[in-house]
């Protein structure tokens, strides 16, 4: 018995293989697509804020809008600066010059209590409102940043040889000028969200903090509580022993 054989067109092959494509390129461009939460729109210094519901990626260039003598003299945010810094100390310029980043910040937007509160590395450690990333409290391995705090500029901030300016201590430009020194001021790369030096009208001290430079209790952005780090004028300034949960990554 002889079989008939059906020949289908090279039209209707090639339609099928065109949908075949257009739903790979959908279903690509559904990345993150997932609604942002709407408390990071505070961060206002990002070039962009994505989510795809399990992290929010926060793209920033690192630079300060505020005035500092580490930007070019021919920038319009540079300020010539004399006088004294964070402790009181006199201010000495460091070599370096500030330079655009190109962060991507990848955050745990439900952030959990780690089991192994691992170290925070050298570099950033979380992002600041202004899109300014935040340093841990060394100069280097295991080094005090006492010889570093003459560097930090009006807004105590400072940057590094690759052009990376950054704060380890207060942001006194988001505490007194954009912000107040009770407010949100950023987030580490756990998810969980950094405060400033006051709460509820009170000055916070490192012995009111556990291991990790934070606690647990009600902000005006999170009514219902949550683990949160606040920054202080002595060490560890932001970050103590570790982050409290489970990191994300930071890349440039």
């Amino acid at each position: 018995m002889m079989r008939k054989l059906f020949i289908i067109p090279i039209s209707l092959i090639a339609i099928f293989l065109i949908g075949f494509s257009c739903k790979k390129e959908a279903s690509a461009s559904s990345t993150n697509t997932a609604t942002v939460p709407s408390i990071y729109s505070k961060i206002y210094g990002a070039s962009s804020i994505t989510s795809d519901g399990t992290y929010v990626y926060i793209k920033t260039s690192g630079l300060p809008d505020h005035k500092s003598p580490y930007y070019a003299t021919s920038n319009s945010l540079y300020e010539n600066f004399t006088g004294t810094t964070f402790g009181g100390n006199t201010f000495k310029k460091n070599p370096n010059s500030i330079s655009s980043q190109n962060y991507t910040f990848k955050i745990p937007i439900n952030p959990q209590v780690s089991s192994n509160h691992a170290a925070t590395p050298l570099g950033a450690i979380g992002v600041s409102l202004n899109g300014v990333p935040f340093f841990n409290q060394y100069a280097g391995p295991n080094q005090p940043l006492t010889n570093e705090i003459v560097s930090f500029d009006q807004y105590y901030g400072h940057p590094q040889m690759s052009g990376q300016y950054h704060y380890h201590v207060e942001p006194i430009y988001l505490t007194t000028i954009k912000a107040t020194k009770s407010a949100l001021l950023g987030f580490l790369l756990d998810g969980f969200p950094v405060y400033g030096p006051e709460e509820n009208g009170a000055k916070v001290s490192n012995s009111s903090l556990d291991a990790y430079h934070g606690h647990t209790t009600v902000t005006a952005d999170y009514p219902n509580g949550i683990y949160h780090y606040h920054i202080t004028d002595a060490d560890p300034y932001i970050n103590g022993s570790g982050f409290y949960g489970t990191a994300g990554t930071v890349s440039n």
